[in-house]
């Protein structure tokens, strides 16, 4: 029996590991493996790796390497810079975030809730885009902290990070900022941007799942999350996890390097596969800020249909993509980026998320733009959504 073929357009849930990443990698599983905190030269040599890959990851989001501090993930970081910035500030017991975070963030808005801190929760508007008069009165003497994605997860719509910045730090609190989506994909450079913290995920940029970095802006006080050894100088405990830092490092100067290259070719792709089934599918909309958006992604809702059943259907295709709903306790809910956004209910059930990557290819846009039409027509037949009209 052939092997399926895989249409993997399902980048903003995780990239392939690029080849050039895993190939610096293989050597230092078996071949160099000392510990990089060592004191004898076997393990040495280690620490000259990590601080490569530092180098690398600073010079993508412009940064200095002793602003960047390697972690676990992008969740370990985002928790690590609400948990520093509010401990450095015990007076100060309001927090600011949106309501189209991703979870990691979400999450701790909540737990915070239940602390005792008061939460403001931004709204957006039907494209996805903060009103940014409501975020300048919501900040407050005692906010301590501000926390707003760079680019979401779901949607693809960028904030205006500069803006926000400006906002934030002229109103005298401090800024976190989740851009896991954004790093490699728009240019950042913290040289200019006033952010005080910043989180990023090597899988989303071709590196390995399980490594992360959180950069604190030089002079912002901070409190580690895990506590133990003195690795990271003090501020992230653990032994190094060599391999994947310096696989992360290779990802972040491949992404520069290909950034604008990227765009262009990605961005053909994706505009190629919105179009067509826009124009071959009736009653689908475009969720977000077309106009403002990461160029790898295109949410669309479909009416009148479920997101599960056309990911379950596009599965036997080999294609991979990612719903705008979730399945809770036996119930459909829309995510909760599309609540935001008021979608509206039939739609927001059928919203289905494709994110590409310079792996992408015209002919995975071609299988796409064939199969997946009457997956929708036929869902449509049998909708309890269709019933009766």
């Amino acid at each position: 029996m052939a092997e399926r073929s895989i249409v993997y357009l399902d980048n903003n849930a995780t990239t392939r590991v690029a080849p050039e990443v895993a190939e610096i990698m293989q050597p230092l599983f078996c071949d160099l493996y000392g510990n990089a905190s060592s004191m004898h030269s076997f393990g040495g040599q280690m620490a000259r790796y990590v601080n490569r890959a530092r180098e690398q990851v600073a010079e993508l989001i412009g940064a200095q390497p002793e602003e960047i501090v390697f972690t676990s993930c992008g969740t370990e970081s985002d928790n690590t810079a609400i948990s520093s910035a509010l401990e450095t500030q015990p007076e100060k017991r309001h927090f600011i975030t949106t309501r189209v975070e991703h979870p990691a963030v979400l999450a701790m808005g909540h737990l915070l809730e239940n602390r005792g801190y008061e939460v403001t929760w931004l709204g957006v508007d039907s494209r996805g885009r903060l009103d940014l008069d409501e975020l300048a009165a919501s900040i407050r003497k005692d906010t301590a902290l501000v926390s707003i994605m760079y680019a979401n997860n779901e949607t693809g719509t960028i904030f205006p990070m500069r803006d926000i910045a400006r906002i934030v730090k002229e109103k005298g609190a401090q800024l976190h900022v989740d851009a896991v989506q954004a790093v490699g994909k728009e240019p950042i450079d913290l040289g200019e941007l006033p952010i005080d913290y910043l989180a990023l995920s090597g899988h989303k940029l071709h590196a390995p799942k399980g490594i992360g970095v959180l950069y604190v802006r030089r002079g912002t006080r901070f409190r580690p999350y895990l506590r133990g050894g003195h690795q990271e100088r003090g501020r992230r405990a653990g032994t190094e996890n060599v391999p994947y830092i310096v696989g992360l490092g290779k990802a972040c100067e491949l992404a520069a390097r290909f950034m604008q290259e990227e765009r262009v070719q990605v961005s053909a792709l994706r505009d190629k596969l919105e179009k067509g089934l826009l124009a071959a599918i009736p009653n689908a909309i475009v969720n977000g800020d077309v106009e403002k958006r990461l160029f790898n992604t295109s949410s669309i809702a479909f009416e009148a249909v479920e997101g599960e059943a056309l990911l379950l259907m596009m599965d036997q295709y080999g294609i991979c993509a990612s719903s705008g709903s979730a399945c809770t306790s036996g119930s459909l809910e829309p995510s909760h980026v599309l609540r935001a956004m008021g979608v509206p209910f039939t739609y927001a059930h059928g919203s289905i998320r494709f994110s590409l990557s310079r792996y992408s290819t015209e002919a995975e846009i071609d299988t796409v733009l064939e199969v997946f039409p009457p997956i929708v027509k036929k869902l449509r037949e049998i909708s309890p959504f269709t019933r009766g009209r």
